[in-house]
């Protein structure tokens, strides 16, 4: 059990507390706990229960709870409160917009016991005289209630990676001489997988039982002669292998080659624009794990961090990169523990004096500046100035037009200290949709200024969508693939960018961080 599932556990228990109107006090303690076990910096599964009281916010009436919880999987007192609450209230915590007290007034003032109660109430206007709701809340809850009920039953493709290895594995442990392999979405690496699909073999005759998995699992049983063709198939999409003529061809190289065509990876298969790359590049071409010579982007304890400044650089290096990217937040971000101009000074000493002794690695200064409102930076030129790089993002302020959403990134990007524009839509995938915006004239104005554009590896964002890669190579403008990573094992994410980036027919050479320590420095003087 990780440290986010411990959390969300502990955050639930306070959620349901404050729903059902129990002591503020007590219910804070179960919300704070939650707070802290998910910035906690080592895997509380790994301590000894004697460790349980010195984790912050444990107070002694929770630590059994703990025990109970990571020794069992299971919480009673969790179950406790679920006991008392209909399971569609319970859903309704996790809608956007709708804490717990305004859960518990629907529910108590108008009997309204799940989502889609709701989102009828919201199409009804029932909710605009409501006590603490009003027009404005009312079209925002019904919003993302619709959002939620699209997204059911999808799952990103990083939460069930290691559930599909698993699969494989079984099969492959009982029967050592058969084949399997995914097909389908998850064969292409999409960053939203609906289901997962395999194709295995005719002489598998006990397939693993995947009753229980919240995923939808299909497994198409073929031939051994068929096997590669039947993979290649399964795994592209109609609009793929529309395009070609496939004939007697036992593979895919077979298939490509008959056709005039390099080989086209299978990131690659969805009918867009892999025919026209294909004439462009090779798919050695593509960017790999190993092209990446440093991380952009990051985060430690001097914001919102878990582990610190060194720790991350430590072992950053010890992954074998040049460089590390610190972007901690600026000042507006008061909630992330944005830094004010004299700790920006502060961390660019301890920066000074770790460059010294982790050389010939190098920890680059940099800041996650806020876009504000007009589309400005977040601090004054004296202070922009002493970085050497900037990454400009927006998490405040997101409910803007387009036109004027657009409008503002473009002010950031023309600000001559912006280098990388982050995470451009700030979606979440299958939590929160994108800020609309005219991706072209974004791109366009990255162009034009020399900025780079954030693909955000973190798979929850995956943020700019991969099907605008294209036109970035178009344009000329690098992507830089930057985990976001706020502890050390978030540097992991930087495969999902770079899964995400391959289906987008990103290059080794478009790539902003696949330059080596003297090319990025470089590139930031420019």
């Amino acid at each position: 059990m990780s440290n986010k599932e411990i959390s969300s556990v502990f955050k639930l228990i306070g959620q349901l507390m404050e729903l059902h109107g129990e002591n503020k006090f007590k219910a804070r303690s179960y919300s704070n706990a939650a707070f802290q076990i998910g910035k906690y910096p080592t895997a509380i599964t790994e301590l000894d229960p004697s460790e349980y009281p010195s984790i912050p916010g444990m107070g002694k009436n929770l630590v059994p709870k703990l025990e109970q919880l990571i020794t069992t999987g299971h919480m009673d007192y969790l179950q406790q409160w679920l006991d008392e609450t209909p399971e569609g209230v319970v859903q309704m915590l996790a809608i956007k917009g709708m804490g717990p007290g305004k859960v518990r007034t629907v529910w108590q003032e108008m009997e309204i016991e799940s989502p889609g109660e709701l989102l009828y109430a919201c199409n009804e206007n029932r909710l605009i005289d409501l006590k603490g709701f009003g027009e404005k809340t009312q079209a925002q809850v019904k919003a993302s209630i619709e959002f939620m009920l699209e997204q059911r039953n999808k799952f990103h493709f990083a939460s069930i990676e290691s559930l599909m290895q698993d699969i494989k594995d079984q099969v492959l442990a009982q029967y050592p001489e058969s084949k399997i392999e995914e097909v389908g979405e998850a064969a292409r690496r999409s960053p939203v997988v609906n289901k997962l699909e395999f194709a295995v073999t005719e002489d598998v005759a006990e397939l693993p039982d995947v009753s229980e998995l919240k995923v939808e699992v299909d497994f198409h049983k073929v031939s051994a002669e068929r096997f590669e063709m039947e993979v290649f198939q399964k795994s592209a999409t109609k609009a793929h292998l529309d395009p070609l003529s496939i004939g007697s061809e036992t593979s895919a190289e077979e298939v490509y080659k008959a056709n005039n065509l390099g080989f086209i990876v299978p990131e690659l298969r969805e009918g867009l624009h892999e025919f026209a790359w294909i004439k462009e590049h090779g798919a050695e071409d593509l960017i790999t794990d190993e092209d990446l010579k440093g991380c952009l982007h990051n985060h430690s304890t001097y914001s919102d961090g878990v582990h610190s400044l060194e720790e991350m650089a430590t072992h950053l290096k010890s992954l074998g990169y040049q460089y590390f990217g610190i972007c901690d937040h600026s000042q507006t971000a008061v909630y992330a523990n944005g830094m004010k101009a004299d700790r920006v000074l502060q961390q660019q000493e301890e920066i000074d004096a770790l460059n010294e002794k982790l050389a010939p690695f190098r920890i680059l200064k940099g800041i996650e500046s806020d876009i504000l409102s007009d589309g400005s930076l977040d601090y004054p030129e004296e202070v922009l100035e002493a970085f050497d790089f900037i990454v400009a993002s927006v998490h405040s302020a997101m409910k803007m037009d387009e036109a004027t959403a657009t409008q503002r990134l473009i002010r950031a990007i023309e600000n001559p200290h912006t280098k990388i524009l982050g995470h451009p839509t700030g979606r979440l995938l299958l939590s929160r949709p994108g800020y609309p915006i005219d991706h072209r004239k974004v791109i366009d104005a990255c162009a034009a200024n020399g900025v780079a554009m954030e693909l955000n590896a973190n798979p929850m964002r995956l943020d700019i969508d991969w099907t605008w890669v294209p036109y970035c190579m178009e344009k000329g403008v690098k992507v830089s693939i930057n985990p976001d990573a706020h502890r050390k094992e978030g540097f992991q994410h930087m495969r999902y960018g770079v899964m995400a980036a391959r289906k987008g027919g990103l290059v080794k050479e478009q790539c902003l961080n696949a330059l080596d320590l003297q090319g990025i420095e470089t590139y930031f003087q420019l």
